[in-house]
């Protein structure tokens, strides 16, 4: 295990970048207008339209708090340390910022306002989670 971790963290970082910019779902609204709006663009959007509590709370965990979770696992990767105790707790939240959009994706389509339809940002973003918890397991005990 221990020899694929900087390459699991490697796809992760790849993954996430992909995953805040690319399109998360594609919304269809009356069969005529469609929207494809990106993690970075929603919280945009949010901060334009004076929503900024909530604009705050996405950032902090869809963005905010899988940065710090990658940048604790490659800390304890590289370098060793305390840093394998914070990884590994950090790890155990790591989908939490994947079932936010799932939610969203699946009240847009529940609501009959919208169809919702996931893209590859949003594959991209699990991915990343994913790979960097397996990058973690096994952190604690190895350090």
């Amino acid at each position: 295990m221990r020899r694929y971790r900087p390459l699991l963290l490697l796809v992760s970082a790849i993954s996430f970048g992909l995953g805040i910019s690319l399109p998360l779902m594609k919304l269809e609204k009356l069969w005529l207008f469609s929207e494809t709006p990106s993690l970075l663009s929603i919280i945009s959007d949010l901060w334009m339209d004076n929503e900024i509590l909530l604009a705050v709370v996405v950032l902090a965990f869809s963005v905010l708090f899988p940065v710090a979770k990658l940048a604790t696992v490659f800390q304890a990767v590289f370098k060793g340390g305390p840093a394998a105790g914070w990884a590994t707790a950090l790890a155990k939240w790591s989908m939490m910022d994947v079932l936010l959009v799932a939610i969203v994706i699946f009240a847009a389509k529940t609501s009959g306002l919208a169809n919702a339809f996931t893209q590859p940002g949003l594959w991209f973003f699990a991915l990343s989670a994913v790979t960097v918890t397996v990058a973690s397991i096994g952190l604690k005990q190895a350090k």
